[in-house]
């Protein structure tokens, strides 16, 4: 039986606590930089599935504004339901992502190659602050 995508969500970082519980740290559906390319340093996507029966495959990819590009795209993470009452929460982490532009980029979620769900990421070009070091453009 396949699962629902019970929620999905982006962040900066993830923890564990020692009864198993998860802490998300930062989460954010917008990115604001100065000057491009931005290195972003690491987000991770956390995603919950239920209601589902199987092992299945699922992969995260970021597209670029065009909506069809790949910026990158994360490894195949299985989905393990030992049965319709179970959960899987998968955490994945994206290091040193490269947005060469600013617009709208986008979130996809898939399982088993079909898309589950797609979600904008907004990545704005923002004024320095006041009194901060005069940028280098590259």
């Amino acid at each position: 039986m396949i699962p629902d995508l019970q929620s999905s969500i982006l962040c900066d970082d993830v923890r564990q606590e020692r009864n198993g519980k998860f802490i998300l740290i930062g989460l954010f559906d917008a990115i604001g930089a100065p000057k491009f390319p931005l290195v972003y340093p690491r987000l991770f996507m956390v995603t919950r599935w239920c209601s589902g029966e199987g092992e299945f495959r699922q992969r995260t990819r970021i597209l670029r504004p065009d909506g069809v590009s790949v910026l990158t795209e994360g490894k195949n993470i299985p989905v393990r339901l030992p049965n319709a009452e179970a959960t899987a929460t998968n955490i994945e982490a994206f290091m040193n992502v490269v947005f060469q532009e600013e617009g709208t980029h986008w979130i996809e979620i898939l399982l088993e190659n079909d898309l589950k769900v797609r979600f904008p990421l907004r990545v704005n070009k923002i004024q320095a602050p006041p009194g901060a070091p005069p940028q280098e453009e590259t």
